[in-house]
């Protein structure tokens, strides 16, 4: 028999040569070092916008079943100072980090420096003036404030504006450092600190200046602004794509695929998707924490909404699997496998459950594992739509066990858990079949390597 035929179909698809391409570009994609450092920096920040739901949480749902009146209005003062010191400062907050992990990323020899430069680049690019509407007894109107900032700005509307400032500020930054005729060299007597800090300042000079004289233009000429117009011109039209029900299926399609094959889905999902979803999050939990109501919650596809209907126990919804083989498969080893996968996958930790029963390279299994997702998207987001489940305001860790983080999610909304159960009854069911025809298969092959 010849070595081809010995090859089971999961050996073929692995060693096939479409898939090695299609991996490598993928790794290529994922590896690229801007989708990267936006990666690491979401990852950096992501603990303060959890925080921020926790006092989202607090003040919208706890507090208001425990205080009432003034009282209340007093203790949600904490709630609030937690949403100034997170959510309203968003777009604050990415730029800095986006430039640090850009600059270590990119071996640059001092990320401070750059994380520094891309926050003031992005406090440049602010408009100067604030809109503040007044009401007088003849009626409301608009005035111009100078001098302040708005939270319009500096919030989850201007994350976006303080990604691709944090992107290109870092790199023309580190170009303009790589030049050794703009670099001061103060001898070797002077303490590090000082001599490095002096070794850029011409460089940090000239893109405070270019910055700065883009920032006149667009006033002096258009009567505009960088922050708002990336957010009418990219914001909005890329995350109308990506977080709709299609976009977003399409990019989680893929990522599961790429899981199949190894590669951790974030390596689409996380620097595509990721960003996007959370943005919405925080827009749904800024939105909630300032109306105390849900009937202006602007999004439906959140991070929260990913974690409660897309990834339920991780990629691929692995929870249906583990459920099946423990209720229904009788071989062992599967049954084993599953045992050992059940607790980490309660916190939505399943590399077991895909490496170990294996579901990667396993071609039977890689089915429902590319397509349930979506199908639990799909019931999930027309759930929402049409009002059977609130939207998501409250941003829950990645970690928290299923049932338990659609109720934090939708800030007690007891509809949301049958929603995740009833999309984790039909995984069951999905993956029944195909648990069956993998478990066929081994065997078979087993009897082939003993024959």
């Amino acid at each position: 028999m010849s070595e081809d035929k010995n090859q089971s179909s999961s050996e073929k698809l692995e060693n096939s040569g479409f898939i090695a391409k299609f991996t490598e570009i993928s790794v290529k994609v994922g590896n690229w070092v801007y989708l990267r450092s936006l990666r690491d920096a979401f990852a950096v920040i992501l603990p303060v916008f959890i925080i921020a739901g926790l006092g989202v949480l607090l003040n919208n749902t706890v507090f208001t079943w425990i205080f009432h009146g003034e009282t209340l209005a007093k203790v949600q003062v904490f709630g609030n100072a937690i949403n100034n010191g997170t959510l309203q400062v968003a777009g604050l907050l990415v730029a800095p980090m986006i430039g640090y992990a850009l600059a270590k990323n990119k071996g640059f020899s001092n990320p401070i420096a750059a994380s520094a430069m891309s926050l003031a680049c992005l406090m440049i690019m602010m408009p100067q003036t604030v809109s503040l509407g007044t009401v007088a007894s003849a009626g409301a109107k608009m005035s111009t404030v100078t001098g302040g900032l708005s939270y319009l700005n500096t919030g989850t509307q201007g994350m976006f504006g303080g990604i691709i400032v944090g992107l290109l500020a870092t790199g023309i930054f580190i170009k303009l450092s790589s030049y050794k005729s703009l670099q001061i060299h103060l001898g070797d007597n002077v303490p590090p600190a000082v001599s490095s800090s002096f070794s850029v300042l011409l460089p940090a000079l000239i893109l405070m200046s270019l910055f700065a004289l883009i920032a006149a233009l667009l006033a002096g000429f258009f009567n505009a602004d960088l922050i708002n117009l990336i957010k009418t011109w990219v914001q909005e039209p890329l995350r109308g794509f990506n977080t709709n029900i299609v976009g977003f299926c399409v990019i989680y399609t893929v990522a599961n695929f790429l899981f199949t094959l190894g590669i951790h889905q974030t390596v689409i999902s996380g620097t595509l998707m990721d960003p996007l979803v959370l943005i919405n999050m925080n827009a749904n939990m800024t939105a909630y924490a300032s109306s105390h109501s849900f009937a202006h919650i602007p999004n439906i596809i959140t991070t929260s909404f990913v974690s409660s209907y897309t990834l339920i126990g991780g990629s691929g919804s692995t929870i249906s699997l583990i459920i099946a083989i423990l209720i229904f498969s009788k071989v062992k080893s599967s049954r084993q496998v599953a045992n050992l996968s059940l607790a980490p996958g309660l916190f939505n930790i399943n590399e077991p459950m895909i490496f170990g029963y294996p579901i990667v390279f396993n071609l039977p299994m890689m089915i429902p594992f590319v397509l349930f997702p979506t199908i639990g998207s799909i019931i999930g987001y027309y759930a929402t739509l049409v009002g059977l489940v609130r939207r998501t305001v409250v941003l829950v860790p990645w970690t928290t066990p299923p049932l338990i983080g659609p109720y934090l999610a939708t800030a007690g909304d007891w509809r949301a858990p049958i929603v995740q159960l009833i999309i984790i009854a039909l995984g069951v069911v999905l993956y029944l079949p195909f648990m069956k025809i993998s478990e066929r298969v081994a065997k078979v092959q087993a009897e082939e390597q003993n024959a």
